[in-house]
């Protein structure tokens, strides 16, 4: 197991950056109950022991941050709007749904712990890229989960649903950039940039598990509107 930081080298954090760390935090700390119910439901024990790693994980984020935090000389928070509606919309349907919900914001956080990974504090570099490195391989388990979950949905379906996930996630992903934009210009970057890449992430990530992109959706069009060949008894 990897030793945690030193903490005791403090901690130097611009006050946006503060109330963000503590909402993420707070993101973070779920007790993951929900997907571990749903998880034993889908009757494959891999996943369901896959699962439990991945709320460990997330869990020990939570304590990262919240050492972190301390580190710093500021509290954590128990609870912050965001989160509330984070958990209803994962909650609203079956495990896929809440799947989707996840990788939502594992892509976000794959672009905000990135951003913080390139802070001028030390500890907060640290412990953002132990973070980051973490998201990276939680999503591409999810990608590859939810990619096998699909691949018997029929196209046209399976297509339909990648764009209007697409939509959640870029909506969730302009929410994120306006509530956290102090936090993103203290450690050097911007809400545009933000956006940018997370949405070219989203993309990537919904070609990945949907299996139809927007170049191979249109290909599909132009076939269909292809003329096919004259038959000769069309002549007649």
């Amino acid at each position: 197991m990897t030793s945690d930081p030193d903490w005791t080298v403090g901690s130097t954090l611009p006050p946006p950056v503060v109330a963000s760390l503590q909402r993420f935090q707070v993101g973070e700390s779920g007790d993951g109950a929900g997907l571990i119910t749903l998880a034993d439901a889908a009757g494959d024990p891999n996943y369901a022991r896959a699962v439990r790693f991945f709320v460990a994980e997330e869990q020990n984020h939570a304590r990262l941050l919240a050492e972190l935090l301390r580190a710093g000389g500021h509290p954590t928070v128990s609870s912050h709007w965001s989160d509330r509606i984070f958990v209803r919309c994962r909650r609203a349907l079956g495990l896929r749904c809440e799947m989707l919900v996840l990788s939502t914001a594992e892509l976000v956080a794959l672009r905000y712990y990135g951003a913080l990974a390139e802070s001028s504090d030390a500890l907060l570099r640290e412990v953002s890229t132990r973070i980051l490195e973490d998201e990276v391989h939680h999503v591409r388990f999810q990608r590859d989960r939810l990619s096998d979950g699909f691949a018997r949905t029929p196209s046209f379906l399976r297509t339909v649903a990648g764009f209007l996930w697409q939509a959640f996630a870029v909506a969730v992903v302009v929410v994120v950039a306006v509530d956290h934009g102090p936090a993103l210009r203290a450690v050097g970057t911007t809400r545009g940039v933000f956006i940018v890449e997370c949405c070219r992430l989203v993309a990537d990530f919904r070609i990945g598990v949907f299996g139809c992109g927007v170049d191979s959706a249109l290909r599909r069009l132009r076939r269909s509107a292809e003329v096919e060949p004259t038959s000769p008894a069309s002549h007649r």
